[in-house]
């Protein structure tokens, strides 16, 4: 799906390249404040892409679903989330959650932070070592580092071009398979 997505975009914008510039990875990110962090640096995505002031204005954005909870086609557990940040109860974490959004909006802009955007585990030391430790093998070359506030591990980074010596050439419809949804 992402391929043939990042292909009809190029198309509807008339740009080349990948969809997405580097390649997708998970972080496991500790409970507590190190996943209030996360939480308020990924609400306020659009933000830093400019398309909103707010992220209480961008209709699919997971602020919106704390801030405002579903009673049909629920998208979180209210009830693990809370749990998960040591919340008495879910209207305290709602109000807390709020407050660090507009907190974090009110320093004025912000850049990309590689801590979320480029590490394999985010939290105290001994967190991110327990995962470093389960990755076994796959952890090879990746270190343990401490940032501003918290210790990570992080990934090397690897660009597409790296790999195919190419950068932002066109995709093309080589690779497209064009499905008969009438079968």
């Amino acid at each position: 799906m992402a391929g043939r997505t990042g292909q009809e975009y190029n198309q509807r914008k008339g740009r080349k390249g990948a969809y997405w510039e580097d390649r997708y990875h998970a972080t496991a990110v500790e409970s507590g404040d190190h996943l209030a962090r996360c939480m308020v640096y990924i609400d306020t995505n659009i933000v830093r892409a400019g398309v909103v002031n707010h992220p209480s204005k961008w209709l699919y954005s997971g602020y919106n679903e704390i801030q405002s909870p579903r009673r049909k086609n629920i998208l979180i557990n209210y009830d693990k989330l809370r749990n998960l940040f040591g919340a008495s109860s879910y209207e305290q974490l709602r109000r807390s959650h709020e407050g660090w959004v507009n907190e974090y909006l009110e320093d004025g802009k912000k850049d990309r932070e590689e801590e979320w955007t480029d590490s394999i585990a985010v939290g105290n030391r001994p967190f991110v070592e327990k995962v470093k430790e389960l990755l076994g093998f796959r952890a090879k070359g990746r270190k343990v580092i401490k940032g501003k506030e918290r210790y990570q591990v992080r990934e090397a980074p690897t660009h597409y071009n790296v790999l195919s010596g190419v950068e932002n050439e066109n995709i093309g419809l080589i690779n497209t398979y064009f499905w008969d949804v009438n079968l």
